[in-house]
């Protein structure tokens, strides 16, 4: 038989942790919005998005890429992809053209242009990243690393890691 006040206490422990993943997520969603808040701003010289920019990511990782590949692989919509792709390509940071064995598909490679842009988002993106892990060691980044592959795992598996 339960004591008196176990179950009281029990409901202030759920409650509390409700409380608590909530704010989790909240603090997540934050830090992504700030940090796309302060890429977008970073980008807007270049006049190019960060849905551009993991475009043209994705076409440098695996060159000659479809545009469904390159969708899947940024998590859009193949028709998102193909106005990303256009205006990539009229800006000059990537060449598309027919694939070798089935010329229906059309593949994407990254220009001497979209290389230095890439470079250039490169070293902006990882002192945006030095700012946000500052004062936090690398066994908690790995700590926290572990947690969200949990969380995703959670949610219905972990999707291939992103580099």
């Amino acid at each position: 038989m339960s004591k008196p006040g176990q179950t009281s206490a029990r409901r202030d422990v759920a409650e509390r942790r409700y409380h608590e993943t909530r704010r989790a997520i909240q603090g997540m969603k934050r830090i992504l919005l700030r940090f796309r808040a302060q890429m977008d701003e970073q980008l807007r010289p270049q006049r190019v998005t960060i849905a551009q920019m993991q475009v043209l990511f994705a076409v440098r990782n695996a060159p000659g890429s479809s545009g469904a590949q390159l969708a899947r692989a940024c998590y859009i919509t193949p028709q998102t992809t193909q106005a990303l792709l256009k205006h990539l390509e009229r800006g000059g940071f990537i060449t598309r053209g027919k694939h070798a064995v089935n010329d229906r598909i059309v593949t994407a490679t990254v220009t001497p242009a979209g290389e230095r842009l890439v470079e250039a988002v490169e070293k902006d993106a990882a002192l945006l990243q030095e700012k946000i892990w500052k004062g936090i060691s690398g066994i908690e980044v790995a700590q926290i690393n572990g947690l969200l592959d949990k969380c995703l795992e959670n949610l219905g598996g972990v999707d291939e890691v992103a580099s």
